[in-house]
């Protein structure tokens, strides 16, 4: 963890990368995700940034 009080002066960085797995721990204690998601450090679940998506009974196939 982060040893700076109270955060980190430049924002969090990274202390571990897992790209292949698709996450990073940050020195905060976040783990932020490649879809924008984040787990805090006390358990909060931050939803990920997703953009729009019509319903699919709303979408037109050709066929």
């Amino acid at each position: 963890m982060c040893d700076h009080r109270p955060t980190c002066p430049n924002g969090a960085h990274i202390v571990a990368a897992h790209p292949e797995q698709g996450w990073s721990l940050l020195c905060d204690g976040r783990i932020v995700f490649d879809d924008t998601g984040e787990l805090l450090p006390d358990g909060q679940v931050v939803a990920p940034l997703r953009p729009y998506r019509a319903p699919v009974e709303r979408l037109v196939v050709a066929a």
